[in-house]
C-alpha cells in the first residue's frame, strides 16, 4: 500500500497526464482540492487508528496487506470499471503483468474479493489480480514504448502462398492448424524459437506460425512537424506528396524546369506563392519553386464551437482536401502531419471518413482490423494488433499504418492512417490518457475524449 504523500503525488501526476496543459483551470482546482482532502483525511485516519485499515484512504473499507505496493492481473487482460461494481461503466483494460498502483479497496457487487482502486474512476476486481511488494509503474511511463521504427511490436506479412497458425510450437507443420492466414494477412510476433530446425514465431494472439512464410514489415519513417504560432494564419511549410516532382526556376512571369527533383515526403519551406501558366507555384528557397499540386500544405482554421477548446483543450483537425492533420491546444497549432483518409469521396460511401465534429470514445494500444465478415468484399484483409488506435466515429479512428507509405493521399477503408511515429505521438497527446499498464482507456468525468474534426 503506498503512503499518503505518494498517493497525493500520484493522483496529481495522473491528473496532469490525463488532462495535459489543456485542462481548464477549474478542473485542475477541483482535482487539487480533492487530493488535499484525501491527504488530510488520510493523515487523520493514521493519527486516530493504528490498524492497517487506518492506513487506507477515506474511500476504502476493505483491508489490504501492509506490504502490498502494487498489483498485476493474473492472466490475460482484465476490465477496469468506473465504479466498484460489476455493473459499472467500462473505463479501460489492464495489461497482463503490468504493475498498477493501489489507492484503496472497497467491497462491491460482482467481486468475491475487494474492488481495488487503481486510478481516477478506475477499479479492478481483486479476483483477477495479485498483490506485489514492488513499486507500481511510473505514472509518466508510456502504455507501450515504441521501437526505433515507431511501432510497439514486430509485424510480419504472410507471403504469396499464405500460411497457417497452430496452438503449439511443436505442432507447426505436423499438427492440426488453428487458423488459415491468407496472403497479405499481418501478424505481430512476440518472440521466436527454433523447433526441430524450424524457425517459428508466437503471435500476440497466442498462435505459432512458420516464419519462412512471412516477410517483415518496413514502415515509413515519416514524421510530422511542430508548428507553433502562425501570425499570418498560414503554415510555413509543406510536404512533397508525389514521387520525384520537378523543381522550377522563375523566368520572368513564367517558370522553367531546373532538371532536379525532390524525394517523396520531403518537407519544404513555403516562402512565396505565385500563379503561372502551369498553375500555382510555391517558392521553397532562394531560387527554386515547386508546383503547388505536388505538395500537401496544411491550413489553419477556426476551431469548432466547443467550450473546452476556448479553455485550451487539445483537439485534432483533419482536412480531407490536403490530407493533413493539425493538432491544437486551444487555438494554438502545435503539430502538423500528413494522413491518409478513406478512399470514399462522397457521403455514404463504405470507405468514407465522415465529416463533422467527433469525440474520441476509446483508445487502444492495438486491435485487430479485418473485413472477413463482408461477403461482398472484392478481397479480404486481416491485420492483427493495428497500433495506436483512437476511435472517434463508431469504427472509424486514427491509427498507425505500417503497410503503406502513401501519406498525403486517400488510401484507407475510412480510418485516418498515420505514420507509426506520428500515431504514437498523437496517442500520447489526446485524451483519454492511457495510463501506465493499461492497454485501453475510455473517457471519464475527469478525462474527456479529445475532439476530432473532419472537414
Amino acid at each position: 500500500m503506498i503512503g499518503i504523500g505518494a498517493l497525493v503525488s500520484r493522483i496529481v501526476g495522473i491528473a496532469a497526464l490525463a488532462l495535459g496543459r489543456s485542462a481548464a483551470r477549474g478542473t485542475l482546482a477541483l482535482l487539487a482540492a480533492w487530493a488535499v482532502i484525501a491527504a488530510t483525511a488520510g493523515r487523520r485516519a493514521i493519527a486516530q487508528d493504528a490498524t492497517p485499515n487506518g492506513m487506507l484512504p477515506p474511500w476504502s473499507d476493505a483491508p489490504l496487506a501492509p506490504w502490498a505496493r502494487s498489483l498485476r492481473v493474473k492472466s490475460g487482460e482484465q476490465s477496469i470499471l468506473a465504479s466498484p461494481d460489476a455493473s459499472g461503466a467500462r473505463r479501460g483494460t489492464a495489461g497482463v503483468a503490468a504493475r498498477l498502483p493501489i489507492f484503496g479497496a472497497k467491497a462491491g457487487a460482482g467481486c468475491r474479493g475487494a474492488w481495488l482502486h487503481v486510478g481516477l474512476e478506475a477499479w479492478l476486481c481483486e479476483d483477477q489480480a495479485e498483490f506485489l511488494a514492488a513499486e507500481p509503474l511510473a505514472a509518466a511511463q508510456r502504455a507501450v514504448a515504441p521501437r526505433l521504427d515507431g511501432l510497439p511490436f514486430r509485424y510480419y506479412f504472410a507471403g504469396t502462398g499464405g500460411s497457417v497458425a497452430y496452438r503449439e510450437a511443436a505442432d507447426v507443420d505436423y499438427g492440426e492448424p488453428a487458423m488459415t492466414l491468407e496472403p497479405g494477412f499481418a501478424v505481430a510476433i512476440d518472440h521466436e524459437r527454433i523447433v526441430g530446425g524450424l524457425r517459428v514465431g508466437l503471435t500476440r494472439r497466442g498462435l505459432w506460425v512458420p516464419m519462412r512464410d512471412f516477410g517483415e514489415a518496413h514502415p515509413s519513417d515519416f514524421r510530422g512537424t511542430e508548428v507553433g504560432p502562425t501570425p499570418d494564419g498560414l503554415v510555413p511549410f509543406a510536404w512533397v506528396s508525389e514521387a520525384s516532382p520537378a523543381l522550377y526556376r522563375a523566368v520572368g512571369a513564367s517558370f522553367a524546369p531546373t532538371g532536379t527533383s525532390l524525394k517523396h515526403l520531403s518537407r519544404v519551406d513555403v516562402l512565396e506563392r505565385k500563379s503561372g501558366f502551369l498553375g500555382a507555384f510555391l517558392r521553397i528557397d532562394e531560387t527554386r519553386w515547386i508546383r503547388e499540386r505536388d505538395v500537401r500544405r496544411p491550413t489553419i482554421a477556426a476551431p469548432p464551437a466547443v467550450p473546452e477548446i476556448a479553455s485550451g483543450a487539445r483537439w485534432l483537425d483533419v482536412e480531407l482536401a490536403t490530407q493533413t492533420l493539425v493538432a491544437y491546444e486551444g487555438t494554438l497549432p502545435v503539430f502538423a502531419t500528413l494522413v491518409s483518409t478513406g478512399k470514399g469521396d462522397r457521403p455514404g460511401h463504405p470507405h468514407e471518413t465522415p465529416k463533422g465534429v467527433h469525440r474520441i470514445w476509446v483508445k487502444l494500444v492495438s486491435t485487430t482490423m479485418d473485413n472477413l465478415e463482408n461477403e461482398a468484399a472484392a478481397s479480404y484483409y486481416r491485420i492483427e494488433d493495428v497500433p495506436y488506435v483512437q476511435f472517434f466515429a463508431k469504427g472509424v479512428g486514427l491509427h498507425a499504418a505500417f503497410w503503406h507509405r502513401r501519406f498525403g493521399h486517400r488510401r484507407s477503408h475510412g480510418c485516418v492512417n498515420l505514420s507509426p511515429h506520428d500515431a504514437a505521438r498523437l496517442f500520447e497527446f489526446t485524451g483519454p490518457h492511457v495510463a501506465a499498464g493499461w492497454t485501453a482507456a475510455l473517457p471519464s468525468r475527469y478525462d474527456a475524449g479529445a475532439i476530432v474534426r473532419v472537414r
